[in-house]
């Protein structure tokens, strides 16, 4: 077959098939056209469950005269006009697709009349060509676009649309999640001539939990925590179900980023974080929330739908996420515990210090904080003294309570994104020969000169003296890990990890497993880099169970899997220089005296 240009209704079918999944998918471009028009009215009219007919009616600028033919035609949009639009889009449409799209694969009619128009026209393309034919009509200013016969021409498509109810109950969800977007337009919902949602615009800040209520319920707005961070370009605000009242009404999760509408793994991840030791795995949260950043720091033009979009700094953002949840949740429990008064559940404006938010790096053993933070147990597991579903006056007991969480939080979390300095300036202070002088000879050995003795040290060794002083302190706090490491198990080895549970929980590790597989969820904070799926079977083959053996043990798996470079050899020296109090003594113990000075005296005199 030659190569040929597709003709202009093939290509808007192929098109349309990443554009229009469902009835919904029609309702959900056609509305936020309309909102980029800048409508402040908009009606939907479905029937049979939009096979048969969507009527999305608007009073925004509308369409001029001369337009409208582009207006159907592929890739003709107003919203952006040059490659440098691109990457910085305030609209929430911006390829010129839908309408095009949805016409190759029903019959799409468009009437739109903007206000300085005397007459209003209408158009509706048909034909190979898909050439478009105008003829005036009466309308009000705005638009109006009347979709019929959704894939008449496509049966192929057609037969996998689900029934009446069901496409409809999408449309919903739809027109539900667009509400919760823009306050200040008034929304309105017909299926089959009967008038079902009907949302108010919404003129006051303070009266947005009036359509909260509506679509949320009552439970979720009655009792829902509300916050509002802000760090640099970044701004959080919306509401949260209370931890306790999440498994009282359905779940869900709206999420918003520049009112545009997201389904982000990032996002998601983020939150769940956040909540994770408050609710279960199994447990649906239940959030409205709106993250305003500047539109040149995403990418929103990487899903066919637009439901997910690419930040240029993720880990910010992700981390931004985390800390304003969790600092909004530690201030509602800090409030729960001081006031007894069940209407106190809004929170106050939460800005916390986020200076401390930066992206997590490589780091070396002095890099591990000092937190405690809830606990739970491994797949399949339910240890007693690591309960996941906390009560109501735990959870208050164990945030509040701990001056790590809420009087240290922007410290401690400071030292866990940021790599620590290694006691710097401290060592400065001290002379050469105090701190005594080291070389490198070869990947896995260093040759050390104190006080006119040498000694030969391993590099391994050195980790592991510094480890031991950091966990002889304080534990550190658990990280989890961004995806959960697992290796295969056999009888013996889940027997050994189910054995090793405990004491591995309490030396910041968290392990769990299925029939086949044993899963590492959290590691000791600063650690997330090492290459712990070939030092957890290491870990595993550990034969005490007495936390402190196993806590040797599981510092000798870290040191004897960790690579270490030039600059982490220096830091490392300088943080077991001030660490050690005699430094020949403790250099003594993990290094092996070498009679360098005798043989050089030796040579000298030959």
């Amino acid at each position: 077959m030659p190569i040929q240009i597709l003709p202009a209704r093939l290509a808007n079918q192929i098109a349309a098939g990443e554009v229009v999944e469902r009835p919904a998918s029609v309702v959900k471009e056609l509305v936020e056209n309309s909102l980029d028009s800048g409508a402040t009215s908009i009606d939907i009219e479905i029937e049979k469950g939009g096979h048969k007919k969507i009527l999305i009616r608007d009073n925004g600028s509308g369409i001029p005269q001369d337009e409208l033919p582009l207006a159907l035609s592929r890739h003709a949009t107003s919203k952006i006009a040059k490659l440098d639009d691109l990457e910085a889009i305030n609209s929430l449409g911006f390829r010129g697709e839908a309408l095009a799209s949805i016409s190759s694969v029903a019959r799409l009619t468009l009437s739109s009349k903007p206000k300085e128009q005397s007459q209003a026209w209408q158009a509706h393309c048909e034909g190979r060509d898909m050439q478009v034919q105008l003829n005036p009509v009466a309308h009000p200013d705005g638009s109006s676009v009347d979709v019929v016969d959704l894939f008449f021409n496509t049966p192929a498509r057609r037969k996998f649309l689900k029934t009446e109810k069901t496409e409809f109950s999408h449309i919903d969800e739809v027109v539900r999640r667009i509400a919760l977007s823009r306050f200040d337009v008034s929304f309105s919902l017909k299926h089959n001539g009967k008038l079902l949602r009907r949302y108010p615009a919404v003129k006051l800040q303070n009266t947005e939990l009036k359509r909260i209520s509506a679509i949320c319920g009552n439970a979720f707005s009655e009792h829902c925590i509300e916050l509002n961070s802000q760090y640099q370009q970044l701004e959080l605000k919306g509401w949260l179900a209370q931890p306790d009242q999440m498994a009282s009404h359905g779940g869900f999760q709206y999420f918003y980023v520049n009112g545009r509408m997201m389904r982000d793994k990032l996002i998601n991840h983020a939150v769940r974080q956040a909540f994770e030791g408050l609710v279960g795995d199994e447990v649906s949260l239940s959030y409205v929330l709106y993250l305003s950043i500047e539109p040149s720091q995403i990418d929103v033009n990487v899903h066919p739908a637009k439901h997910e979009v690419r930040f240029h700094q993720a880990r910010l953002v992700h981390d931004f996420i985390y800390r304003a949840l969790t600092d909004s949740l530690n201030q509602f429990f800090k409030q729960g515990q001081q006031s007894s008064t069940p209407e106190a559940k809004v929170l106050p404006q939460a800005i916390p210090k986020h200076d401390y938010i930066q992206p997590l790096q490589r780091a070396s053993a002095a890099t591990m904080v000092h937190e405690q933070l809830p606990r739970h147990s491994g797949f399949g597991t339910q240890h007693p003294s690591a309960s996941r579903n906390l009560t109501s006056k735990d959870k208050a007991q164990h945030l509040v309570n701990s001056s790590e969480v809420i009087n240290q939080a922007s410290v401690n979390y400071q030292q866990l994104m940021t790599p620590a300095q290694l006691g710097k300036p401290k060592v400065a202070e001290q002379s050469h020969a105090a701190i005594g002088q080291w070389l490198q000879i070869n990947d896995n050995q260093l040759l050390v000169s104190i006080a006119q003795q040498f000694y030969l040290l391993e590099t391994q060794a050195l980790y592991l003296a510094v480890l031991s002083q950091l966990y002889s302190d304080t534990k550190p706090v658990s990280q989890p890990l961004l995806m959960p490491i697992s290796i295969s198990a056999t009888p013996e080895l889940l027997a050994k990890a189910k054995s090793l549970y405990q004491p591995l929980i309490e030396n910041s590790v968290e392990i769990g497993w299925t029939p086949n597989r044993i899963i590492l969820r959290k590691v000791p904070a600063g650690l997330r880099q090492l290459r712990w799926a070939e030092c957890l079977e290491h870990v595993l083959q550990c034969k005490a169970t007495d936390s402190k053996e196993v806590c040797e043990h599981l510092l000798s798996c870290i040191a004897s899997n960790q690579e270490i470079s030039v600059n982490q050899i220096q830091e490392l020296w300088q943080q077991f220089v001030h660490i050690s109090k005699d430094l020949e003594h403790a250099m003594s113990r993990i290094g092996k005296v070498v009679p360098l000075q005798e043989l050089l005296s030796t040579h000298e005199n030959r």
